[in-house]
């Protein structure tokens, strides 16, 4: 259970300080811009709150304090918490109105703050174990304490899941909207640890032992942070994320034609528009649609050795579930490529040969359509082989 939480902890913190220092790298041509600084400060608080939470695993004091580490953490995360919803605000609007509310979250934040602290030394929070900030160990004080810090946690969840749908419906910027859905899922999860954590120290008061049960506040915290890492994020990454992800299909389908282009390239070399290598990696998309030409090329030359009198079909049961009409006519066209192929290099003509017109069969209406369909006889082709 330890190596758990220790584990949680750390994909938590981890994942602060990547979006931190992934933020920080836009500070040259964005440090201008309000909604900018506000986030790196959040970030910086997520940050600390970690910072703090391995000083307080380590033991020991911190600065000559016993458990000051804890306390520090507590009243980071309650910062934190109030920086994130004051984002929040600030993605939605910029009227007079949220102004006000901004200076409200503010006052109370430092107002949970000093409740904390205050709390802490009341409670005689230097003098105690740090195991009595896990569980509370049954001292009214401490309980106190330990709840106070969990309600100023609970309530920003559930305000910021309550505003984020609306403001999300109000923003025109794609971008914007899925930062805000994923902020939503953070509030959710991150309320969730709140909840499991309110458990932990209830069950722990009363003397019940829950055993394993009291690893699921780590799960929720380490889940909740990382959603909320990519949420604060997200809006910088993700047309760089769409394109990696298009540029990584791309590469796919053009491995996946390779088996078909080259055996068409060996029965038809004047197919090959430029020399092999002449495009850089870089330029994927040139590379697909030349091997895509190419293709369709190598298909039409292929023409008077395709025999069209009678369409091939796989042998029962190796149909592809869902998708049974599509593969029928992809092993079609692969087989009667693969024996086209073979009366090519014999050089025997079909009676019922196919030499003039175009595609009869499958001539998709755009080139994405196009790519799936010649990667699916591409496929069968390979497996008929």
């Amino acid at each position: 259970m330890i190596l758990t939480r220790t584990l949680c902890f750390a994909i938590a913190a981890l994942s602060s300080y990547a979006a931190l220092a992934y933020r920080l790298c836009q500070v040259g041509r964005s440090w201008r811009d309000s909604a900018y600084r506000a986030l790196v400060a959040t970030l910086l608080l997520q940050c600390l709150t970690f910072t703090m939470g391995a000083v307080a695993m380590g033991g020991g004091s911190l600065l000559g304090v016993g458990n000051l580490a804890i306390l520090v953490m507590h009243v980071s995360a309650v910062a934190f918490c109030v920086s994130a919803q004051i984002i929040l605000l600030r993605w939605a609007t910029d009227t007079e109105e949220v102004v006000r509310r901004v200076r409200s979250w503010v006052v109370t934040g430092v107002a949970l703050g000093v409740l904390l602290i205050a709390l802490f030394f009341i409670a005689d929070g230097p003098g105690r174990p740090a195991s009595d900030f896990n569980t509370g160990s049954g001292r009214p004080l401490v309980l106190t304490y330990l709840l106070v810090f969990i309600v100023s946690q609970a309530v920003p969840c559930v305000t910021i899941f309550r505003q984020c749908g609306p403001y999300a419906r109000m923003t025109d910027k794609a971008s914007l909207r899925q930062a805000l859905r994923l902020l939503s899922v953070s509030a959710v999860i991150l309320f969730l640890y709140c909840a499991c954590r309110t458990v932990n120290i209830l069950t722990a008061a009363w003397g019940i032992d829950i055993g394993v049960w009291q690893v699921a506040a780590s799960v929720f915290s380490a889940a909740g942070i990382v959603v909320l890492s990519l949420s604060l994020t997200i809006s910088s990454w993700e047309a760089s994320a769409a394109k990696l992800l298009e540029w990584v299909r791309s590469y796919r389908s053009y491995r996946a034609l390779y088996p078909l282009w080259r055996d068409l390239y060996e029965a038809s070399p004047d197919i090959v528009l430029e020399p092999s290598g002449s495009a850089a990696v870089s330029d994927l998309n040139y590379r697909l649609h030349r091997r895509v030409i190419e293709i369709r090329d190598g298909w039409r030359d292929l023409r008077p050795y395709i025999d069209r009198s009678a369409a091939p079909a796989p042998a029962p049961g190796t149909e592809e579930p869902g998708t049974s009409s599509e593969y029928r006519q992809a092993y079609a066209e692969a087989t009667q490529i693969r024996r086209a192929l073979h009366a090519k290099r014999t050089g025997t003509v079909p009676v019922h040969s196919k030499d003039a017109g175009d595609f009869d069969d499958r001539d998709p209406d755009n080139f994405t359509a196009e790519v799936a369909w010649l990667a699916q006889v591409a496929s069968v082709y390979r497996k008929i082989g």
